[in-house]
């Protein structure tokens, strides 16, 4: 069984960021690519996302800003915070940390933000470049996956792909991606979710099988096709007392029955959400050097 281990992958492509950075932009006296972020409320994924996100920024050399504020922040203020960062020329690209508390319209911010600094890849936008196959921001998790296939060299040509989970961040975007006529893609796609009819039947037909169906340990050892390819984007804080922190972090695969099955899979912790933020640094670099049009 082959680790597709998002740790050291996520190093690597980090150095060569801060080649990259040294190179083209140290190194001729400009500044540093910036990237900022925005943060509602004291929710503890999102913070341990944004802390990691500002953590990896001072590894390979680039600026990092955070704005926060508290959960009962007016729609109307935040909206003027987008306005502003969108105008800031020394922002290259930043995030909205989703989710918003429930007062919040996330379109409506979505939909506010520059697309030429959405590195998220969210708005209708760059949704719609993606689509067409244009230049375009990719959302983060989408490009990590692809990213993590291509460096580990999983073929995915002529392969039959299965997308637990149908979400605008996750699910559909990385079926859109994995059906495109490209060398790192070429492959039959089916998208399932909450409504599909025996999952299972189609679960056990794929050779890879990418699960993001927001459910701990959702997917079991029955439910996957011996020598399939596996990528758990789940992350959940499951209470453990015996735990320094009092939680463990658990995907929404099975890890330890699944492991024993498959030819390949993601670990989490350590696996899918060390390559998003990865991503969320190659589009911050894509945005610093104009490369989106």
């Amino acid at each position: 069984m082959l680790l597709l281990d998002g740790r050291t992958l996520s190093a690597q492509i980090k150095s060569e960021i801060a080649q990259e950075v040294k190179h083209d932009f140290l190194d001729k006296g400009k500044p540093a690519p910036h990237l900022a972020a925005v943060l509602v409320g004291e929710d503890p994924a999102s913070q341990t996302y944004v802390a990691n996100k500002e953590k990896s920024c001072r590894e390979v050399g680039f600026i990092s800003s955070v704005y926060r504020f508290p959960a009962d922040v007016a729609e109307k203020k935040l909206l003027e915070v987008v306005d502003f960062l969108n105008n800031d020329v020394e922002v290259d690209g930043f995030i909205v940390q989703l989710p918003l508390p429930r007062h919040i319209l996330e379109q409506h911010i979505i939909e506010r933000v520059n697309p030429l600094k959405d590195v998220d890849g969210f708005h209708p936008v760059n949704v719609g470049r993606m689509m067409l196959n244009l230049p375009s921001f990719l959302p983060a998790t989408p490009y990590g996956i692809m990213t993590l296939l291509e460096r580990y060299k999983i073929e995915t040509g002529g392969k039959h792909v299965v997308v637990l989970g149908r979400s605008n961040i996750v699910g559909t975007p990385i079926s859109l991606l994995l059906s495109r006529k490209t060398k790192t893609a070429n492959a039959t796609v089916t998208l399932c979710h909450s409504y599909t009819p025996d999952l299972k039947k189609f679960s056990l037909q794929a050779d890879i099988l990418i699960v993001a169906m927001g459910k701990p340990e959702f997917v079991t050892a029955d439910m996957v096709k011996p020598e399939a390819v596996v990528i758990d984007v789940g992350m959940h804080r499951i209470p453990d007392p015996d735990t320094k922190s009092g939680f463990r972090l658990k995907g929404d695969v099975k890890f330890d029955q699944v492991s024993r099955k498959c030819a390949a899979i993601t670990p989490v912790p350590g696996g899918v959400g060390l390559m998003t933020i990865v991503s969320l640094l190659l589009n911050t670099l894509k945005a610093a050097k104009k490369e989106i049009k």
